[in-house]
């Protein structure tokens, strides 16, 4: 997917011809041909005219708005979905609960497996002095801590799979998400003031960096669920709540640890993002900021992320595809399962 992402503060986004065009103060800073886009993201105070905007939803090309710091606020979409009947489905299988905790367990086994093959590379990578830089230990400060974070998680696994309600089934996740980021914490220098996953606001560097590559995962995910029809807003493991969306949140789950979480410490590791180039900024609401600079290196790392080919059941012959596409794949796999053409759902795991 070739996302166009605009940032320039008081810009103002058009169409000259076949070309997307971004004018500031009556000049052109940036263009684009239409037919080479497949998403555009607009982040914080700009504006779009509206022969532009008819001009995305008529040729399918994805419109996001993100905040000037990358929290996701809203996508227009067209005429609604043509899926009646699968939404249907999708809303019956959700008010029944047939599939809500076998659809919950294999995502929730992905995830934490795929967390576990993260730590286990990035610990090789930094033991092995390949792309370490100041922003990784030589090896987890707290080997110990480090073993017993991997077996912790295998133990939360194993219980998952037990788990007979989705209560306790998001308890197993819950304790495995611990185990985790303390696993991620021996990996990290301290200048990263890393000490526990907070998001509500992120209090420092590297959970501001997490938050921020979810929510460019969240509107890829979100706009993978619209394609296969689905409804974003009725999932299986989340809870449903106004505003929440919880398929979405589902399908994040087998991708955080295999494109956020794997870029950001990749990033990290190779210096290519540092602690001080971070803004502290005094606010309450928002302590810490990630630079101008620190912004663009992340978007142009995600962009090269997604690019990177793997190999999935679904992807014709040869089975070769982008991560992109392979997230689109997966909520095809939802809605295949919806339909009932598929007995159960199959996440992602990493080889």
């Amino acid at each position: 997917m070739t996302s166009v992402y605009v940032r320039e503060q008081g810009a103002v986004v058009g169409r000259r011809g076949e070309r997307l065009v971004v004018k500031k103060d009556g000049e052109v800073i940036e263009e684009f041909p239409m037919n080479q886009i497949d998403q555009v993201v607009v982040m914080g105070n700009v504006q779009l005219s509206t022969q532009i905007m008819t001009t995305l939803v008529q040729m399918n090309i994805d419109l996001v708005f993100l905040s000037s710091f990358g929290k996701y606020k809203f996508r227009p979409e067209g005429d609604g979905s043509k899926h009646v009947a699968l939404r249907q489905r999708q809303l019956r299988a959700m008010n029944e609960g047939r599939l809500a905790l076998p659809v919950a367990q294999a995502i929730v086994d992905a995830k934490i497996h795929n967390q576990r093959v993260v730590l286990q590379r990035q610990a090789n990578r930094i033991s092995q002095g390949r792309g370490q830089n100041r922003g990784a230990t030589v090896w987890p400060r707290d080997r110990r801590l480090f073993d017993q974070s991997l077996a912790g998680m295998d133990k939360m696994r194993r219980a998952a799979q037990q788990a007979t309600n989705l209560e306790s089934l998001r308890g197993h996740e819950g304790s495995a998400a611990r185990h985790y980021f303390a696993a991620i914490r021996s990996l990290l220098d301290r200048s990263w003031g890393f000490e526990r996953r907070e998001y509500h606001p992120p209090p420092d560097p590297f959970n501001a960096l997490l938050s921020f590559s979810y929510s460019l995962l969240l509107k890829d995910v979100r706009a993978a669920i619209q394609i296969a029809g689905l409804d974003l807003y009725a999932g299986f493991f989340h809870v449903v709540e106004r505003g929440r969306p919880s398929l979405a949140l589902d399908l994040m789950e087998e991708w955080r640890p295999l494109i956020a979480d794997a870029l950001v410490l990749e990033m990290v590791n190779r210096g290519a993002v540092r602690p001080d180039e971070f803004v502290w900024t005094g606010r309450q609401q928002r302590p810490v900021e990630l630079g101008e600079a620190g912004v663009q290196r992340v978007l142009a790392a995600y962009g090269s992320r997604l690019s990177t080919r793997l190999y999935h059941p679904l992807a014709g012959p040869g089975g070769q595809t982008t991560l992109q596409q392979a997230v689109i794949l997966q909520a095809r796999r939802m809605a295949r399962l919806i339909a009932g053409k598929e007995a159960a759902y199959e996440p992602m795991r990493a080889k």
